[in-house]
């Protein structure tokens, strides 16, 4: 992954929170699914959009449309620029240390205290119980992040993680997540070898979509 944007200190402590939304245990989790790899490239400019529907690569941007994009790139670099320092402040406030240092309970505790808008002043005078963000969580606010063309710019900072750490486990691992497909193994999802086999027609999802649907309007015509 050569385009990157995060500084060395940053990436650390984003993946340190991806690892608490999607943590690891008997299951793979988003450390080892490179959600922080996905999302570094995404921020990285405007080379990785849209992967090409054939799996060639990615397409080029161009004239107002890159103008769009790189707009919204803008926005979404400096919420995770303030978002790390946010991060940073309230785990000095409340352990003394920047949250990349904390063990992950500690960790689960920052993020508590943050999801309920808490100030740094207010975690220093108490401690925040434990809690793993999980992917079927749902953070304050955190709805939009379903829908991400229309929301993504206007999301606060935990939920557009959330959102990022979720997309950056399932996508194709062409977006640079997903590595070795351990997103799609965990839901029990064998997905295509490439996005190649999809567009040729070689590989299709039909049946996990479609499947289920099937059988009632058989048993109507019945």
């Amino acid at each position: 992954m050569t385009a990157t944007f995060f500084d060395p200190h940053q990436r650390a402590t984003i993946e340190a929170a991806m690892a608490r939304i999607i943590p690891t245990d008997d299951q793979p989790g988003a450390r080892e699914a490179g959600t922080i790899d996905f999302l570094d490239r995404y921020l990285s400019g405007l080379g990785f959009i849209y992967a090409k529907p054939d799996g060639s690569g990615f397409e080029t941007l161009e004239g107002k449309r890159a103008e769009a994009w790189q707009a919204r790139i803008e926005i979404l670099r400096a919420k995770y620029r303030d978002g790390v320092l946010e991060l940073n402040r309230h785990s000095r406030a409340q352990f003394g240390a920047d949250f990349v240092g904390l063990t992950p309970e500690q960790q689960d505790g920052v993020l508590t205290a943050m999801e309920r808008g808490e100030t740094p002043a207010e975690m220093a005078a108490t401690t925040a119980p434990a809690y793993a963000l999980s992917a079927a969580s749902t953070p304050t606010g955190a709805e939009p992040a379903l829908q991400q063309t229309s929301t993504e710019t206007e999301l606060d900072f935990l939920p557009l993680l959330a959102m990022h750490t979720r997309q950056g486990f399932y996508a194709d691992p062409i977006y640079g997540g997903n590595k070795d497909r351990v997103g799609w193994q965990v839901i029990g999802f064998p997905g295509p070898s490439s996005m190649n086999e999809v567009f040729t027609g070689r590989y299709s999802t039909l049946a996990w979509f479609a499947e289920g649907h099937q059988e009632p309007q058989e048993n109507a015509h019945g």
